[in-house]
């Protein structure tokens, strides 16, 4: 058996190669978690590709039902078609008429956000009203925001893939002794 003094020499040492091999450990599980976020980040993408015929129409679809269901007392359907109608200019799915159909419509007429002007009551009056429609209006936009999405997505996983090329590196460093132990 080794001396008290003997081991309390070699117990830093331990220490300090316990250390490197958690920070080895740790750098290895940080690269595979960049990893696992790039694949799922990838997946997404390709899927919201795949898909996107399939979003247009939901969206489509709940933008009807949220205008067959709107009321005035403010629920969170009926503000974001008025937020909608409002920002975009525009009234109804393809245009206007989609109001007739509505339960809103027969009771009071067209919604103040579909009026050309701030300060309209439009009844039933389609003059004062917005003639195109917002699910076209919506879809201009996200298309021709998709070259910005896609090239920030690009940035990000370009920086990931560093990360991840990185953090394999010094792990082999450290597994291959390049670093000696302090």
């Amino acid at each position: 058996m080794a001396s008290p003094s003997r081991r309390l020499q070699t117990k830093p040492v331990i220490t300090c190669f316990k250390s490197v091999l958690l920070i080895y450990t740790f750098i290895f599980w940080y690269a595979m978690f960049l990893t696992l976020v790039f694949l799922v980040e990838l997946v997404a993408a390709i899927v919201g590709f795949v898909f996107r015929h399939e979003i247009k129409n939901s969206f489509k679809n709940n933008y009807e039902k949220a205008l067959k269901q709107y009321n005035s007392t403010g629920d969170y359907r009926s503000h974001a078609v008025d937020k909608i109608q409002n920002t975009l200019h525009c009234c109804g799915v393809t245009d206007y008429r989609d109001w007739t159909d509505t339960n809103y419509y027969s009771e009071k007429g067209f919604p103040k956000s579909c009026c050309k002007l701030e300060d309209c009551t439009p009844q039933r009056d389609a003059d004062k009203v917005n003639n195109e429609g917002c699910f076209i209006k919506v879809m201009t936009i996200i298309e021709s925001e998709m070259g910005v999405v896609a090239g920030i997505s690009f940035g990000v996983a370009c920086f990931q893939l560093i990360g991840i090329f990185l953090a394999y590196c010094l792990s082999r460093a450290i597994t291959n002794n390049q670093y000696e132990i302090v």
